[in-house]
């Protein structure tokens, strides 16, 4: 077997996974309407996908104000939650396992997508330059457009932030999912309060790394208590470069971040390099210093190949590799990887938005072979 390492078995907190090969989260913009709700053709989707060691959803509003693109699933609403039950258990059938992202988008999202045309929220009152959003216009065509001008939320307004997380976590916790994984990278929500270019606060929740830290920490500690620790995981991205994101102390602040995670004991942390994203890449130190700092699993992902994945895990740097683009295309992936076959080539034109093509007619390796 090529990939031996990558293809054994591994547990995060309590949940034992057959293999180490995680399917990152996807953003595909195919929720049903109205109400973004997940449909039986999502549901199809991620149980083609069950053989991967861990599922984790595309990342999932929290609420109608943490939401920045049309059509992205949420799981504040009643149906929302069924339909996400139906996804789970669609994926349990096939004896997979599958993790909910929690995600608020902060500033990167435009007022046709708020609630009464608000604007955005965010920690300060800092437009994200450069940045568009998907939405859908008044005469029914779609349009990516540029995110509006945020307002800086008040002190006041933070523990009710926390409480979207809360409520979404009871929501997934009934829905089934294995694991939950808080959003805490990508230049959203979590990660502006984090950033030094976004976090322009003078109250508890600014200026030095511990209070910019302050509302994820809360946030982790809060979705732990409805989860269990070891059920729970969170996306970082020290070095993400997108949405005019910038942070004079990315690695420091998820360091610090890290220590809090160990404190609060979960499952494992999942590491969005900058490749994608044209960001700067992680410093071997850097990775040094998180295994240091943090003491649970630590899922990587960026660019991999099968066998530069199985080389970082055999190198004790990672204890999973999540994979993206490759997951599109090959609903098989783990078997691809076992026989050391080629994979299918994702089509680009049909990321975003749609129905069934690109999304869920991506031929298995039995299914070509017929």
């Amino acid at each position: 077997m090529p990939y031996d390492t990558l293809l054994s078995p591994v547990t995060l907190g309590t949940l034992e996974l057959p293999n180490r090969v995680v399917m990152a989260p996807l953003t595909r913009n195919r929720a049903s309407q109205p109400g973004d709700v997940p449909s039986e053709m999502n549901a199809h989707y991620y149980a083609q996908r069950a053989s991967a060691g861990l599922i984790v959803t595309e990342a999932t509003q929290v609420s109608r104000q943490g939401q920045g693109y049309f059509a992205t699933p949420g799981i504040y609403s009643d149906a929302q939650e069924a339909g996400w039950k139906a996804v789970a258990g669609a994926v349990h059938a096939r004896h997979g396992r599958i993790a909910s992202q929690l995600w608020h988008v902060g500033r990167v999202s435009h007022r046709s997508l708020q609630e009464g045309g608000a604007p955005p929220v965010a920690p300060s009152a800092v437009r994200a330059r450069n940045t568009q959003v998907f939405v859908k216009n008044d005469d029914g065509s779609y349009a990516m457009t540029d995110a509006d001008d945020p307002r800086a939320l008040e002190t006041d307004e933070l523990p009710g932030i926390v409480l979207q997380f809360v409520d979404a976590a009871h929501r997934a916790k009934r829905a089934g999912f294995d694991m939950i994984e808080v959003h805490a990278a990508n230049g959203y929500l979590l990660h502006q309060f984090m950033a030094t270019g976004t976090n322009h606060r003078t109250d508890d929740y600014g200026g030095g790394i511990e209070n910019r830290v302050r509302l994820v920490v809360d946030v982790l500690e809060a979705v732990a208590s409805v989860m269990g620790s070891n059920r729970v995981g969170m996306r970082i991205s020290p070095n993400f470069a997108g949405f005019d994101l910038h942070d004079d102390e990315g690695e420091a602040s998820s360091l610090y971040l890290a220590q809090e995670a160990k404190r609060i004991g979960i499952a494992y942390l999942h590491l969005a390099e900058g490749d994608w994203a044209g960001g700067a890449p992680l410093s071997e130190d850097y990775r040094r210093a998180l295994r240091d700092a943090y003491d649970g699993a630590i899922i990587v992902c960026g660019e991999y190949t099968a066998e530069e994945a199985n080389a970082r895990i055999e190198r004790g740097e990672a204890d999973a590799v999540a994979f993206g683009r490759a997951y599109i295309a090959n609903p098989d992936l783990v078997e691809r990887f076992r026989r050391g076959a080629p994979l299918n080539t994702p089509d680009e034109a049909t990321f975003y938005g749609g129905g069934e093509k690109g999304y869920t007619d991506y031929p298995s390796l039995d299914a070509a072979a017929d």
